[in-house]
């Protein structure tokens, strides 16, 4: 058992370098993919601490969403993050805090959901609780 789970390690690991690799060849031809405006039009479902920095870093701005299956507003909000993910220029970023808890952890997350922005990898807004779409929208817009 632990031998498979080396092994799905040990690809995911792979998988991640083959992304960074990518994404350094496009830096270097200045075709990144955040800067350019191309963002995914889904949601990106981060799987550790390693991915969240990459994807951050990977795009001008990110909206992150931390959030459990479990939790009422969440859910109310989910479509939101959605529709924000395909008509924004912004990539959108979902955290589940039950499967990643030192992630949740090291962001200091102690109630979900909770949104965080990122411009050029760095956190420069935090907000607990539902927020409503044009709230996010104007906020996204700020730092696109």
């Amino acid at each position: 058992m632990q031998l498979v789970n080396r092994m799905s390690d040990a690809d995911e690991l792979e998988e991640i370098r083959q992304e960074k690799i990518e994404s350094l060849k496009a830096e270097e031809t200045g075709d990144v993919a955040g800067k350019s405006g191309a963002a995914p039009d889904e949601p990106i479902h981060i799987s550790g601490v390693d991915h969240l920095q990459e994807v951050a870093e990977s795009y001008g701005v990110v909206l992150v969403d931390f959030y459990a299956d479990w939790c009422g507003p969440c859910k109310m909000i989910e479509p939101v993050v959605a529709a924000l993910a395909e008509e924004t220029d912004a990539a959108v970023a979902k955290v589940d805090v039950d499967s990643l808890q030192q992630l949740a952890a090291q962001y200091q997350v102690q109630g979900v959901p909770t949104l965080m922005l990122f411009s050029d990898g760095e956190m420069v807004e935090r907000m607990t609780g539902a927020r409503q779409r044009p709230q996010l929208e104007q906020l996204i817009q700020q730092y696109s």
